[in-house]
């Protein structure tokens, strides 16, 4: 059965999206069937692997919304090791209705445990924020990735994402939800703040922070301009490096 990861934060602009992309295509290059699945309603996962979120009639969206529509109807086969559910400008109100639908916040869920499909890691994007969308990634996960850039709001988004996580796995939704990591991103060994922070995050969360750090790269601000993910864009750069290994850890289990 398929190892369902969700990569989340409460605050943007942490490195979800790229960390979703990277680890996702890491892992694949390992000969690992990958699954990747765009929760966000900005559907960037689904822009940097070339798809048009506006064009798309069949997405995540159809699996929260209608209870008949199947992983295998709604995925992109990206290559032999590697496929995208993708999100589509829908899920934009897809908020409002799973809010007043009853019994659908789970679906996703219930969507990849049946998968006929067999995938030996699934990765969910999320969006920035706490909203329902996060929790329905949250319900139909294993386990959880934060990544978190190293600087003074840090902090923040990880404890109110840890404590989401903490609730989820306290109710009946999914009790078996657990922390995978934190993963420290956009990180500069020359900032005195940032080992500051990576010092405090080791404090506060103890065992839960990966030894692996994404470094500060410009080549992974460059990788979407090429149309590719910066472990195949540059897989000497450090960032493409630090992730490769992640992979690795990942694999391992």
């Amino acid at each position: 059965m398929a190892r369902i990861i969700t990569i989340a934060n409460q605050k943007g602009g942490v490195g979800k999206t790229t960390t979703t992309l990277n680890l996702g295509v890491a892992l694949s290059r390992q000969q690992r069937r990958v699954l990747l699945v765009d929760l966000d309603p900005q559907a960037n996962l689904t822009a940097l692997l070339g798809l048009d979120p506006y064009e798309k009639r069949r997405s995540s969206y159809s699996l929260l919304m209608f209870p008949d529509t199947t992983v295998t109807r709604v995925m992109v086969t990206l290559d032999s090791w590697l496929a995208l559910v993708p999100a589509s400008i829908d899920l934009a109100v897809a908020s409002v209705k799973l809010v007043q639908g009853e019994g659908m916040i789970d679906r996703l869920h219930g969507a990849l445990r049946e998968s006929r499909v067999v995938f030996d890691d699934i990765l969910i994007d999320t969006p920035p924020g706490l909203d329902v969308l996060t929790a329905v990634g949250l319900i139909a996960a294993d386990a959880v990735i934060i990544p978190v850039q190293c600087s003074k709001l840090a902090m923040l988004g990880v404890r109110a994402t840890y404590e989401a996580i903490q609730r989820i796995s306290a109710g009946s939704s999914n009790p078996g939800l657990r922390l995978y990591g934190v993963l420290p991103t956009l990180f500069d060994a020359d900032l005195a703040y940032s080992a500051a922070i990576l010092n405090e995050l080791r404090v506060v969360l103890p065992g839960f922070v990966f030894d692996t750090l994404i470094p500060y790269d410009p080549y992974v601000a460059d990788a979407p301009h090429t149309g590719r993910p910066v472990v195949d864009y540059a897989p000497d750069s450090p960032a493409a490096l630090a992730y490769l290994t992640l992979a690795d850890l990942v694999a391992q289990g």
